[in-house]
């Protein structure tokens, strides 16, 4: 499996690529395999701002629904628009084509309470 040493994780298996005061989420590698065939993603919180670890939306993968959980505070500007016809991207290209949304930070210094592609690794026996 594959834990880009740039991002950041969290234990609900999102990844968080941060530049500058915006960042980009998906989920991880792991959670997508574990999920199996991703058939629908559903974000519900454009233009919304999301509190740490509250669900921004779900991913729908053939047998089961799991919801997305923010992993810093921040308002959602963009969801990919990719993933309206090919939701499938998260299977193929979690940390590249398959991120599901864009935010604006709000509190910087939450970053550093988020998992090293390491700590990440020894979360999920990696």
């Amino acid at each position: 499996m594959n834990f880009p040493a740039e991002l950041k994780y969290t234990k609900d298996h999102e990844w968080i690529r941060v530049e500058g005061n915006e960042a980009y989420i998906g989920i991880t590698e792991f959670a997508q395999r574990e999920l199996g065939d991703i058939v629908y993603v559903d974000i519900t919180s454009k233009g919304k701002e999301v509190p740490k670890e509250e669900v921004f939306g779900t991913v729908e993968a053939v047998k089961t629904v799991s919801d997305l959980f923010m992993p810093l505070t921040g308002s959602v500007t963009e969801v990919n628009p990719a993933l309206d016809s090919q939701p499938e991207l998260v299977n193929t290209d979690p940390y590249g084509e398959g991120w599901m949304v864009k935010i604006s930070i709000k509190d910087a210094s939450e970053v550093d309470e988020l998992l090293s592609a390491g700590a990440y690794q020894t979360l999920i026996g990696a």
